[in-house]
């Protein structure tokens, strides 16, 4: 069996044709919940390759599909919050490329997770303070946080929620900022010298799915009542923050 398709390290043809899947499936999944999908994914990439191509390779597909999303329905971002977000973003990737982290990626984890469980169950977290002051500090967390942990749209989730009042707006703001994290971290790449060229067929394929699924998603988001699709979002985000909570404290041996 061909273990090096199209020059990849490590990925046959099935993976390939796996991993295009697993795209499609878990970006249909985050259109028409709001969340999970990139986590989802994060989770399958995770079982294949080390955390060294795991992190940027997972960042440039999900850049892909959220650039999809956010073209796809542009006209329901909340534009005023983008500001202050990228430059919250910028210097939350520069610290992060620069500054040698001692913490522990499951404290960064439970951080995470503790910080979105407050916002999503205590409503006067999710909208302290000014809008651009609030959205200046998530953009920092998301992006200094996501060059070690990857996936942070659990951190930013529930403050797009108490921005959104609707839920195509908050779909679309949220590809909206996690394309700009992504994109900071993706700088942040660049800055330590992190090279993942090698897997540019794999990427171009499961992006090419995901902007299938959003595609797909999107329609049948117009069809998900409101009242819904906010009730899932909460108890999705709600199981994923018990999840990094569950996994920090394992790996802190808590259990």
């Amino acid at each position: 069996m061909e273990t090096d398709f199209l020059g990849m390290p490590g990925v046959d043809v099935w993976l390939f044709a796996g991993l295009s899947l697993a795209s499609f499936l878990t970006t249909f999944l985050g259109m028409v919940t709001g969340a999970a999908g990139g986590l989802l994914l994060l989770m399958v990439l995770a079982t294949v390759f080390p955390p060294v191509v795991l992190v940027p390779l997972h960042t440039v597909v999900q850049l892909g599909s959220n650039i999809g999303r956010v073209i796809l329905m542009h006209e329901y971002v909340l534009w005023p919050i983008l500001i202050p977000f990228i430059i919250g973003s910028i210097i939350g990737g520069i610290a992060g490329a620069q500054i040698f982290v001692v913490l522990p990626p499951r404290l960064l984890q439970g951080i995470i997770a503790t910080f979105a469980l407050f916002a999503l169950w205590v409503p006067q977290i999710g909208s302290f303070g000014p809008e651009r002051g609030r959205f200046a500090m998530v953009g920092f967390l998301s992006t200094f946080i996501g060059v070690f942990v990857s996936a942070t749209g659990t951190l930013v989730a529930p403050f797009i929620n108490s921005a959104s009042p609707d839920r195509r707006n908050y779909v679309a703001t949220f590809s909206t900022l996690m394309a700009i994290t992504h994109t900071a971290k993706m700088g942040a790449f660049m800055l330590a010298g992190v090279a993942i060229g090698v897997y540019a067929p794999l990427m171009a394929a499961m992006i090419a799915s995901m902007v299938a699924a959003t595609w797909l998603g999107r329609r049948v988001l117009d069809r998900v009542p409101e009242k819904l699709f906010r009730g899932v979002l909460k108890v999705v985000l709600t199981l994923l923050a018990l999840r990094l909570l569950w996994v920090a404290a394992d790996l802190s041996s808590l259990f």
